[in-house]
């Protein structure tokens, strides 16, 4: 009835499924090379996470039986630990503060710096501060804010006449939160600044000759109607990082002003969570402390996201 060849639909099949498995096969081999990520990852964070908010309901301290308390812990924390509220003051302080701060100072300079022909030189005075360990960095801070005459700060107010006797940088409580801020923010700026100078680096110049076209004619125009919608994604990084460097905040202020600090003026979640996990040995209670904590810092990264995601 049919003069032509009938059609073969088999060795288009056989050619789509071999296709198929080569495709298949190359991303197992990518996949492959992820394993022993994820499983280091799932190893020392996926589990210790679970198994700390597992001990959040529980009274354990590796001595004693291990025992079930329910939400004993986090009633505790709200309605008993004074310091716990004293730790959480400070914190958010430092948090809204310095994450801020920090953030803003980064992109500025960061922006600035990308325009300069020593660009490469001033990248990397930036970006010093935040390989350097936090034990150095006090050593530095201490020799300028020292609480006695040796300071340099001190010494040199008192060589002008500007003071009698020395400022207490590091035991008033007046002055230990607004220290450890500075130090923090000038620790905190090389990752951010890093991240900015990137973006910056990969911006796209037809948007900028486009711009001059239409009447953009200074460096602030371009800047906020031009760099910071391409920024976003730099900005949402810089952010997420602002806020959980600056939720974190303890081994610094440990370095600079001691473990209590004086009338308990920078004490800290971190630090909360320390003197109940390393020095009380109090675990189940120390990880009720982190994983409140934890929310904060989730609840303080979907604003974030919402803030610098696109939203098409």
């Amino acid at each position: 009835m049919f003069a032509g060849k009938a059609p073969n639909i088999i060795e288009p099949t056989r050619k789509t499924a071999s296709l198929k498995g080569a495709k298949v096969k190359r991303y197992f081999t990518g996949y492959l090379f992820l394993v022993p990520f994820f499983g280091l990852f799932i190893m020392f964070y996926i589990i210790p996470v679970i198994w700390s908010f597992v001990v959040s309901f529980f009274s354990y301290d590796m001595v004693s039986t291990v025992k079930f308390i329910g939400l004993d812990n986090y009633v505790d924390l709200i309605t008993n630990d004074e310091l716990f509220i004293t730790a959480m003051k400070n914190t958010m302080t430092f948090a809204v503060i310095a994450g801020p701060l920090g953030f803003l100072a980064s992109f500025f300079f960061a922006w600035v710096i990308n325009q300069l022909k020593l660009r490469n030189a001033f990248s990397l005075a930036f970006y010093a501060p935040s390989i350097t360990s936090a034990l150095a960095v006090s050593v530095v801070w201490l020799s300028l804010f020292s609480s006695s005459r040796v300071g340099f700060i001190n010494n040199a107010l008192i060589s002008l006449g500007l003071i009698s006797e020395p400022i207490g940088w590091t035991n008033d409580p007046t002055y230990i939160m607004p220290l450890i801020i500075g130090v923090s923010i000038w620790m905190s700026m090389g990752q951010g600044f890093l991240t900015a100078l990137a973006g910056f680096s990969n911006m796209n110049e037809e948007l900028f000759e486009a711009g001059r076209i239409d009447g953009v004619h200074n460096r602030f125009q371009e800047l906020f109607l031009i760099t910071l919608p391409q920024m976003k994604p730099q900005m949402l990084f810089n952010a997420v990082m602002s806020i959980v460097t600056s939720l974190s905040v303890f081994e610094m202020v440990q370095e600079i002003v001691g473990f209590p600090s004086p009338n308990n003026s920078a004490h800290t979640l971190v630090g909360h969570i320390y003197d109940y996990g390393f020095i009380r040995l109090e675990l189940g209670y120390a990880s009720a402390v982190a994983f409140i904590l934890l929310a904060i810092s989730l609840v303080l990264g979907q604003i974030v996201m919402k803030l610098f995601t696109e939203k098409d």
